[in-house]
């Protein structure tokens, strides 16, 4: 008996858009349910309970981050943000709303599958301890607390380790600024930003091939991190 196919919940007002990204999405192997406002979203989402939401902000009723925060009133479903919106307030606000993450239009098929595909990933094993995390040469024994690159062990200070730890539990996420300060070093430091500058740069020096372009750790300008998974 083969599985059903991944239902993907697209709120989008565009027509063009809609048009690409069904083209795009059905011929990846996706069911498509598409909505043009965020109350039909919304009705859609309820009704439907699809494996993942596509979401523009820019809806003719409701404001996106609106439909993103009452979603999560109720459910845990992967949401990625599809907007024309690129500042870096946009995409904290959704971040912080409760996105899973967000892609600023225009932007490239393959890409936007690969977050899907990272993001259905981690919605099919939530809430299941994942004993060791592994990504390219990257691996991490949560239970012995080692982290290895390749075959060599690497030592890492406490709040490296920490740092890391949280990464891990977003792995494929943009996980914001105030996100990583309050989970690593507490709520009163959540303005800290040069903490995670240092500790960043700490990291990578230890885990990275090349500390100056890093394939695991990447930078969101302005938003936060988000650790790089292979898809």
């Amino acid at each position: 008996m083969t599985s059903p196919l991944p239902v993907l919940l697209l709120i989008e007002d565009e027509v063009q858009m809609r048009r690409f990204l069904r083209a795009s999405l059905t011929n990846s192997g996706y069911t498509l349910v598409e909505s043009e406002t965020g109350a039909d979203g919304l009705a859609q989402a309820a009704a439907r309970n699809p494996d993942l939401i596509l979401l523009d902000l820019g809806l003719p009723d409701l404001d996106g981050l609106t439909v993103t925060e009452r979603i999560r009133e109720w459910a845990k479903t992967p949401i990625i943000v599809i907007s024309a919106r690129g500042q870096e307030e946009d995409k904290i606000r959704a971040l912080d709303a409760g996105a899973d993450d967000y892609l600023t239009k225009p932007f490239g098929v393959g890409e936007l599958l690969a977050r899907i595909r990272v993001a259905l990933r981690r919605s099919a094993t939530e809430g299941i301890p994942e004993a060791r995390f592994h990504t390219g040469e990257l691996t991490v024994d949560l239970g012995l607390r080692q982290v290895f690159v390749g075959d060599q062990e690497v030592h890492l200070t406490p709040f490296e380790y920490k740092l890391l730890t949280t990464l891990v539990k977003h792995a494929g996420r943009v996980v914001t600024h105030r996100q990583l300060l309050k989970e690593v070093w507490g709520p009163n430091s959540s303005d800290q930003t040069q903490y995670l500058r240092v500790y960043m740069g700490q990291l990578r020096h230890k885990l990275e091939q090349d500390p100056s372009r890093p394939r695991h750790f990447l930078t969101e300008p302005g938003v936060g991190y988000r650790l790089r998974v292979d898809t």
